[in-house]
C-alpha cells in the first residue's frame, strides 16, 4: 500500500476506480480537485451526448461514464439533458441497419453465459433496492459494481451468442443506472445512461428492451416538461418494436404517450392513448412477456391514468384511478400513486382528505432516498399553500417530523 501511495504522490499513476472515490471521501474533495480527471480529451467525451457509432464505441463510452460517475465528476453529475439527443437517439435506432455483431475479441478474460447470469442476478438485486429505498440509496454501489466488475467482462473474449446476451444484460443494467440517476434528479447523467443502454440493446438485437429504454426517456422528458419530445419518444418505441411487441409493452408505451399528451392539454388524444393502453393490457399473456416488464400491471396503469386525469384537471377521475393504483409491492410507485391521490383530492376541494392521504404517503416514503419523491411533495406543498384552514395547519405540524417533508424545506427556502 505504501508503494502505491508513493506512486500516486510522484505522479507515476493515479488512483483507480476503487481507491479514487475513497480518497475523494477522505479529503472531502471532488475527483477534479484531486486531479483524477485531468485528461481534457476524455472530459470532452464524457459530456458528449451523441449516439455511439459502433459496439466498441458504446463499450468505451459506457465505461467512461461509469468511471466518471464513480469518481463524482461534477460537470457530469450536474449536466443538463440535451433535447436534440432524444430526437437523434430515437431516429438513429429506428433507421439502424442490421445489428452489428459484437466482435470476437482475442484478448481479455474468457466470458461465458455464466458470467452474464451473474451480472443479471446482481443487477436484479440493485433493482430491488432501488424499488424499495429509492434511486439514491444504492446508486453509487451499483455504479461501482458496473465499473469494477462489468467493464472487464465487456472487454473480454466471447462468442457472438454470448456477446448478444452480454450486451442485452448490460443494456438492462445500464437502463437501471439511468433510472436510479433520474430518480436522484441527475438528469444529464441519466440521459447519457439511457443513450448508452439503447445502443447496447441495439447491438444485442433486443428490440423489446430498446423500446422500453425509449419509454424511459419519454418518462424523463415528461418529468422535465419536454412534452412534445416525450410523446415522440413513446411513439418511436411503439413503432420500433411493432413486429415483436407484446401487449404489456404496447400498454406501457401508450401510457407514456398519454402522460405526455395530458401535459399538453390534448384531452381527447390522451384519453385515446389510455384506452389503447387498457385494451392492450387486457390481452396480455404473462408467459409471453419479458421478465423485466412484469411490474406493469393494472395497478401501474391505474397510476399512470391518475397522473393523466390529474394533469387535465379531472380531479374526480384522478381520485378514482389513484385509489386503484396501490400495488402493495412497489414502495416508490405506491408513494407516487398516493401523492397523486392526495393532490387529486386537493384539486377536488377535499382538503382534509388530501392532508390525510399525504400523511399516508409520508409514512410510506420514510425509507426512500429519492429526489423525485421530494419533487412530488414540493408540488403538493405549493398547492397546499393556497389553502388556509385548520386542516392544513395540523398537517404541516405532523408532516414536519418526516425526513422527506424536511427535504422540501430546502427546495422552498423555508
Amino acid at each position: 500500500m505504501k508503494r502505491r501511495i508513493a506512486s500516486w504522490e510522484n505522479g507515476h499513476s493515479i488512483p483507480d476506480d476503487f481507491y479514487g472515490p475513497l480518497l475523494c471521501e477522505v479529503f472531502g474533495l471532488s475527483a477534479v480537485e484531486l486531479g483524477l480527471n485531468h485528461e481534457s480529451g476524455r472530459d470532452a467525451s464524457l459530456m458528449d451526448v451523441s449516439y455511439p457509432a459502433s459496439p466498441d464505441d458504446a463499450i468505451e463510452a459506457v465505461g467512461q461514464l461509469w468511471r466518471a460517475d464513480l469518481n463524482r465528476y461534477e460537470p457530469l453529475l450536474q449536466a443538463e439533458p440535451s433535447e436534440p439527443a432524444w430526437n437523434e437517439a430515437s431516429l438513429r435506432w429506428l433507421v439502424a441497419p442490421e445489428p452489428a455483431i459484437p466482435r470476437q475479441r482475442q484478448a481479455g478474460m474468457g466470458v461465458g453465459l455464466g458470467d452474464v447470469a451473474a451480472i443479471k442476478t446482481t443487477a436484479d438485486m440493485f433493482a430491488e433496492l432501488d424499488d424499495r429505498f429509492g434511486g439514491d440509496h444504492a446508486r453509487h454501489a451499483a455504479i461501482q459494481y458496473l465499473s469494477t466488475e462489468v467493464t472487464p467482462v465487456l472487454h473480454g473474449k466471447y462468442t457472438e451468442q454470448v456477446g448478444r446476451a452480454l450486451f442485452s444484460t448490460v443494456a438492462e443494467a445500464t437502463l437501471l443506472a439511468g433510472w436510479m440517476s433520474y430518480d436522484a434528479c441527475r438528469h444529464g447523467l441519466a440521459q447519457r445512461y439511457f443513450l448508452q443502454a439503447l445502443r447496447l440493446a441495439q447491438d444485442a438485437n433486443d428490440r423489446r428492451l430498446a423500446g422500453s429504454i425509449l419509454s424511459a426517456m419519454s418518462h424523463q422528458a415528461t418529468f422535465l416538461g419536454r412534452y412534445t419530445q416525450a410523446a415522440t419518444l413513446a411513439r418511436a418505441a411503439l413503432m420500433g418494436i411493432s413486429p415483436v411487441a407484446t401487449p404489456t409493452l404496447r400498454a406501457q408505451f401508450h401510457a407514456m404517450e398519454a402522460r405526455a399528451l395530458a401535459r399538453t392539454g390534448d384531452v381527447r388524444a390522451c384519453e385515446a392513448a389510455l384506452t389503447a393502453a387498457t385494451k392492450a393490457l387486457e390481452s396480455r399473456n404473462n408467459d409471453d412477456e419479458p421478465e423485466w416488464i412484469s411490474y406493469f400491471d393494472e395497478a401501474e396503469l391505474a397510476a399512470e391514468a391518475a397522473h393523466c386525469f390529474r394533469d387535465v384537471n379531472s380531479a374526480r377521475e384522478a381520485v378514482a384511478h389513484a385509489e386503484n393504483a396501490m400495488s402493495g409491492n412497489h414502495v416508490r410507485s405506491d408513494f407516487f400513486a398516493t401523492m397523486v391521490l392526495a393532490d387529486a383530492h386537493l384539486r377536488a376541494g377535499d382538503v382534509e382528505e388530501a392532508c390525510r392521504v399525504a400523511l399516508d404517503a409520508l409514512d410510506l416514503g420514510e425509507q426512500l432516498k429519492s429526489a423525485r419523491c421530494v419533487s412530488y411533495l414540493a408540488e403538493f406543498r405549493q398547492n397546499l399553500s393556497r389553502v388556509g384552514n385548520a386542516a392544513t395547519h395540523n398537517f404541516r405540524e405532523q408532516a414536519a417530523e418526516h425526513r422527506l417533508w424536511q427535504a422540501t424545506d430546502r427546495l422552498s427556502g423555508a
